[in-house]
């Protein structure tokens, strides 16, 4: 198995690849979607996770984001909504240590449901009853 960090593969993408950059940030498709469009924002900077993002490409990232959704929901009207997230550090299953922001589309019925969205990273969290 070929290791996404050496050399690292967000390091060498072809511009070809690109859906949108700027200058400081590139969007591209995710290699394993779990969602059609599932997309990815890069910083242009080999940095490990989101905590090591300077000011400017927070804001450098969030633009793409905003891009990216825009995009997706003009060319699929079934896409309801967007899980936005980022792993940070191995227990967080992060495995490519290059900062990468996923954009993940979802339908209605994607999942039976989907009460929880991200806390479903631990599935015996992902449903609750709130408080009163």
């Amino acid at each position: 198995m070929n290791n996404p960090n050496n050399p690292c593969i967000f390091c060498s993408i072809r511009k070809n690849e690109l859906i949108f950059e700027n200058n400081f940030a590139y969007a591209s498709s995710d290699s394993y979607p779990v969602s059609k469009f599932h997309s990815l924002v890069v910083p242009k900077r080999c940095i490990k996770n989101y905590f090591e993002l300077n000011d400017e490409e927070v804001l450098a990232c969030n633009d793409l984001i905003k891009k990216l959704k825009q995009k997706i929901i003009s060319e699929d009207d079934t896409v309801k909504g967007f899980n936005i997230g980022t792993n940070v550090g191995t227990a967080a299953g992060q495995s490519v240590f290059h900062c990468h922001i996923h954009v993940i589309p979802r339908r209605e019925g994607d999942v039976k449901n989907p009460q929880g969205g991200v806390r479903s990273v631990i599935p015996s969290k992902q449903h609750y009853i709130r408080k009163k």
